[in-house]
């Protein structure tokens, strides 16, 4: 039996890299972007080549497999190991070199793609290949995969981007891997001289042939390059230590021609007829993929052909021949930066989008099991044929589908004849793991009768390998097989994967989850009400691992301040995981590194929006929470913060706030109450209001206005922190001739809306008082039992609104996003809610709708800040540009999180973290902002951050438009 402790201390002796043997460690590598899983021993995160080499000596040693992995984002399941898995996007992840004169960088295997594109970019330079995980793919894992990109028509495979190659081999030779037979390891050229005719005979030709191991490039008449014969080596030659690749010119200016098909078949035999034109891209995507058509010209399928020149109009007009020329249903032709890259982003999502199918799953109409709620999965992603018969590829593929009864969209690299599908298989039973089996056999067959190959981008892995005998035939397998034995003889390196491989239908990740519905206790409705099916969403397309929050995005600004895998949407979904399958985690809700892992989860609900397959961190947390403190004892912050509304509303009655607020400004008292609230220590406890929204509306003049009537939410936020927020809403909603009433604030039967407080002697009588309250502190800190009583008590509250069908308006961004989406999913048995979810509006939202002939007063400004993280995720800020331009607001708010994000940023221990977050993108553009800009932050945690850390006072947009009125009227309306 291999000695597990003994190995973990030897590495931990021998290597300076940091060595984990833990539950966390390890439960974040069981999976990759694939089917499968396995749960490896531990994981080191080499600083260099001797720390690699030094893994390899231990682990040899002991017959312990090794996997090399980059960004995990492997479909095949090559990025997955039972041994020790290399990490190396923590330490040797560095652009070594890289020289403009000669065009050719050297950079290290755990150096994400996009680093060297922004380094290179200055020098009008790039790295040709570009897959669509650019901003978290690693070179280590494009060398092993051999990956490709939407720009191969014109830039080719990473193979045809390498120069030189640094490796290191399992029996610790370190090679320089390059032409003329360089580096190769003794016996590889004996063993290529003997099959001379069989490597010049037994490969299709075709621009994306990635299955098999490349040894036809080891022919003399090829250079005998060593260095490109190991690109597509998935790890098992060798261990890539550092690389030299080419660079290409970088046009000065693109063009986007988007062409519209009637369908995915005429796109396709489209493709083939433009690559004369010479494009950058031929790049193909079907309407089932696009979750809302917004800029696509019409059509139900779409080629994105780019193109290049040294000006936007030489590009424009590559462009528009190519629309000249194409037999096209409509067609678009876009030169605007922006405008490229929010099309381009569309194409991007869809290997995310496409794991999830329009509807709910269910069965077929032929009475089969469809995989639950909608899922799909890879597993045949990325076959590929000659660009010239696509069309009748697609077609048989097509009719392969309908013969087992099965559904996938095709997209991907039309112009090399690529294509990707996710395919809705039931892997969660054995019959339909079978027919996942005997469907992968007959699609084999299909793709080798039209010349084509198994993996056309991201390898053989476990997915495909075992079908290579049917692309090559038995004796070629048994030549990859040879090969391997010259470059690893102990089978040390990624073992089962393309030679001797395990079955297909093996090692899937499905198995382990248990067999009975989870115990939840939000209704997941988009999962089917079933929690393993929601945790299931994340595929490991690991766009929540980006460097950099870019345009809009917010997702996942823990990870982007720790660089911590654990910190990601993807890490903790993953941990998820492993605590519903009970292996590496074993303490199922109790367990302590599912909540370290999510105790730096801000809650900003970025990963709903942002994540292509709409994981919805903020949920999963809130509930693991619910389920990990079920009678014990909580932490100081869920009782003096989760609790918050009941604090501030006996506040509010003892009229105490002026007592609060002189107690909290003594340093000694108020270090006492930070330590006992569980409060950072770096914090200021913000200062509440002498006078309460409520209070204020009470005692104002009611005003004259007949327009419609619209609701306006007295959340907690405004009620006792920010009433200027409320005043200001109330001056713009009444001048915009809308007439503006507070929920009731008594429980009765039957009545009116009233004006918030709805007294009337019988009401008085029979009726208990109480306030509204979206539940928001309640649920992120995971007291959904309270929560719920809480969102009860507000829909009988509510009762008469609903009734009386009236908009309801919600002026702290993270209120509405609450009742509009956490409100439904967890009183999901209350018809009631549904309702409320639906009546709730934005303020620009509310103006919009019920007042669009309104004209708001010039403010003439510009403005700077950054779009509330809830806003972004679930309630959408279009409305709020346009009132925005209407009112004469120029400039773009940034994406990102602000890093308060509630009670996160004022938890002990959260600090560093929340400021990390505002040091993005928040406080550099506000700091930024010439004088007398507008700082717009409609979320008092975004104004909140803003204070405490930058000195600046921001403003709800309200605020600025009921300044603007004032200053047009004189005064106060």
């Amino acid at each position: 039996m291999t000695d597990h402790s003994g190995l973990e201390a030897e590495l931990r002796r021998a290597v300076r890299g940091e060595v984990g043997f833990g539950v966390t460690a390890r439960a974040l590598v069981t999976m990759d972007a694939s089917n499968y899983r396995r749960v490896p021993l531990g994981v080191v995160a080499p600083r260099d080549a001797d720390d690699v080499a030094a893994v390899l000596e231990a682990c040899r040693a002991r017959g312990v497999p090794v996997v090399a992995r980059g960004g995990g984002t492997s479909i095949a399941g090559q990025a997955t190991g039972t041994g020790v898995v290399l990490d190396f996007t923590r330490h040797m992840n560095d652009l070594l070199e890289l020289d403009p004169g000669t065009r050719t960088a050297v950079v290290q295997p755990g150096l994400v793609l996009d680093r060297l594109q922004e380094a290179a970019a200055p020098h009008g330079l790039r790295f040709g290949p570009d897959p669509a995980t650019h901003s978290r793919c690693t070179f280590g894992g494009m060398i092993g995969n051999n990956s490709c990109g939407s720009h191969s028509v014109a830039w080719g495979t990473t193979a045809d981007s390498v120069r030189e190659l640094s490796v290191v081999t399992a029996r610790g030779r370190r090679l320089r891997l390059g032409r003329d037979w360089a580096g190769a390891p003794e016996g590889l050229r004996e063993l290529v001289e003997g099959e001379l005719a069989r490597l010049r005979t037994g490969f299709p030709d075709l621009p994306r042939r990635i299955s098999g191991y490349a040894l036809d490039a080891l022919l003399p008449e090829k250079g005998a390059d060593v260095a490109r014969s190991f690109c597509g080596s998935e790890g098992t030659l060798g261990i890539l230590t550092e690389a030299a690749v080419r660079l290409v010119e970088e046009p000065r200016a693109r063009a986007l021609a988007v062409l519209a098909y009637g369908d995915e078949s005429a796109a396709a035999e489209a493709a083939a007829g433009l690559l004369p034109y010479r494009p950058l891209t031929v790049e193909g995507m079907a309407a089932d993929l696009v979750r809302s058509p917004a800029g696509l010209p019409e059509g139900g399928a779409w080629l994105f052909v780019e193109t290049g020149g040294d000006s936007a109009a030489e590009a424009r007009a590559r462009a528009q021949d190519i629309v000249r020329a194409a037999d096209v249903v409509d067609a678009l032709v876009v030169t605007d930066p922006a405008d490229r890259r929010a099309l381009w982003r569309i194409r991007e999502d869809a290997s995310g989008t496409a794991t999830r199918m329009p509807d709910d799953g269910g069965t077929s109409p032929s009475g089969r099991r469809r995989g639950p709620a909608g899922e799909a999965w890879p597993g045949w992603e990325d076959c590929a044929v000659p660009p010239a018969r696509l069309g009748a590829y697609l077609r048989d593929f097509r009719a392969l589908l309908a013969a087992h009864d099965l559904r996938g969209t095709p997209y991907g690299h039309f112009g090399d004849g690529c294509i990707h599908v996710r395919i809705d298989f039931d892997l969660l039973t054995e019959a339909g793991v079978g027919r996942f089996r005997h469907f992968s056999g007959e699609l084999a067959d299909l793709v080798v009768e039209h010349g084509g190959s198994l993996s056309g981008e991201h390898g053989d892995g476990q997915a495909r390998a075992e079908l290579l005998p049917r692309m090559y035939g038995a004796e070629m397998v048994a030549l990859f097989e040879r090969a391997k034995s010259v470059w690893d003889p102990d089978d040390l390196l990624n073992p089962g994967m393309l030679v001797r491989p395990a079955p297909l239908d093996t090692n899937l990740r499905f198995s382990v989850l248990p067999h009975r519905p989870v115990d939840v206790a939000f209704g997941y409705p988009a999962d089917g009400g079933d929690f393993r099916a929601a945790v299931r969403r994340c595929v490991g397309v690991a766009k929540c691992r980006t460097a950099a929050a870019t345009g809009p995005a917010v997702m996942c600004p823990s990870y982007r301040a720790t660089g911590e895998e654990e910190h990601s949407t993807r890490g903790r979904a993953h941990l998820l995981y492993e605590m519903l399958a009970g292996d590496p985690v074993t303490d199922g809700w109790r367990s302590t590194e599912v909540r370290d892992a999510l105790d730096l989860c801000l809650s900003c609900k970025g990963c709903r929006s942002d994540c292509p397959v709409g994981v919805d961190m903020a949920t999963y947390k809130a509930e693991f929470l619910h389920h990990h403190y079920a009678g014990r004892r909580r932490p100081a912050a869920h009782h003096s913060m989760g609790r918050l509304p009941e604090w501030l509303r006996w506040v509010a009655r003892t009229r105490t706030a002026p007592l609060l607020n002189a107690l909290a400004a003594v340093g000694p008292l108020a270090r006492v109450g930070k330590r006992l609230g569980g409060i950072a220590p770096e914090r200021d406890i913000p200062r509440l209001a002498p006078q309460t929204f409520s209070r204020w509306w009470r005692g104002r003049r009611p005003a004259q206005a007949t327009g419609g009537l619209v609701v306006l939410w007295p959340d907690t936020f405004t009620e006792h922190f920010s009433p200027s927020v409320g005043r200001a809403a109330v001056r713009v909603l009444e001048a915009a001739g809308l007439r503006v009433a507070l929920p009731p604030t008594l429980l009765s039967h039957g009545g009116a809306i009233g004006d918030g407080t709805s007294k009337s002697a019988i009401s008085l009588l029979t009726a208990r008082r109480g306030r509204v309250c979206c539940g928001l502190t309640y649920v992120s800190t995971g007291q959904l039992d309270r929560a719920r009583a809480v969102l009860r008590r507000t829909l009988d509250l509510m009762e008469p609104v609903l009734r009386a069908g009236a908009p309801v308006v919600v002026l702290e961004p993270s209120c509405a996003a609450a009742l509009r989406t956490d409100l439904p999913e967890l009183l999901y048995d209350d018809p009631r809610a549904a309702r409320l979810s639906s009546a709730v509006l934005t303020f620009a939202e509310a103006l919009g709708r019920y007042a669009p002939d309104w004209n708001p007063p010039a403010v003439d400004r510009p403005v700077a800040g950054q779009t509330h993280c809830h806003q972004h995720a679930v309630l959408g800020d279009t409305p709020d540009r346009r009132l925005r331009e209407a009112a004469g607001l120029t400039g773009e708010l940034r994406g990102g999180c602000c890093g308060l994000a509630g009670n996160f940023g004022f938890e002990e221990g959260h600090f560093e973290v929340s400021r990390a977050c505002a040091e993005e993108q928040l406080l550099p553009v506000v700091r930024e902002a010439p004088e007398g800009t507008a700082i717009l932050a409609d979320g008092f945690s975004c104004r909140t951050q803003l204070e405490q850390l930058a000195g600046v006072r921001g403003r709800h947009l309200a605020e600025v438009l009921a300044e603007a009125l004032d200053m047009r009227t004189g005064g106060a309306g």
